[in-house]
């Protein structure tokens, strides 16, 4: 999966990632948000830039994700004040104060992998995992990618929560109940 997503070129990650982000904000989750937790991607996941805008043009507040004493917070701040962070990562500077996600928030997601029932396969660090089990499943979670990591079947454990929506540029997948 790692090789698939290194192989997209920019026009097909641009033009796949408007098509998330347009998909995205039709999702119930983005519906009633009050504020944003998005990431920046990373070369090799789908460009979130779009999705930023969208959210801007809706004047819905962002946040952004940094990792403190190993555990992953989200700050609001302009996607302009990032800084270089742990693992090369844009994140929030850390002069700032993280905030606590609240139920009107909306989460989205990386992943390396998707299935249909939401679950998804991280990096292994369990940053996201440990975010979403905080938040409990009917928290607004949407995770994306590009449509080759929807995959039949994930691998889960217990401690694992699903997300409630995956976006692809294929379209969006509701989880289904449990």
């Amino acid at each position: 999966m790692a090789e698939r997503r290194r192989r997209v070129g920019r026009v097909q990650a641009d033009v796949a990632a408007r098509e998330v982000a347009h998909a995205a904000v039709l999702t119930p989750a983005w519906q009633h948000a009050r504020r944003v937790a998005v990431y920046a991607a990373l070369p090799d996941e789908l460009p979130t830039r779009a999705l930023v805008a969208l959210a801007e043009k809706a004047g819905l507040p962002m946040l952004w994700p940094r990792i403190d004493d190993e555990r992953l917070v989200f700050v609001g701040c302009a996607e302009k004040d990032l800084v270089p962070g742990r693992f090369g990562i844009a994140s929030p500077p850390r002069h700032l104060s993280p905030v606590v996600l609240d139920a009107s928030d909306v989460l989205i997601v990386p992943g390396v992998a998707f299935d249909a029932n939401g679950n998804r396969l991280g990096r292994g660090g369990g940053y996201y995992d440990r975010v979403l089990a905080a938040r409990g499943e009917e928290a607004r979670s949407i995770g994306i990618g590009y449509d080759f990591q929807r995959v039949e079947q994930v691998p889960t454990a217990p401690h694992d929560v699903p997300v409630n929506f995956v976006v692809t540029e294929a379209g969006t997948t509701q989880r289904r109940a449990r």
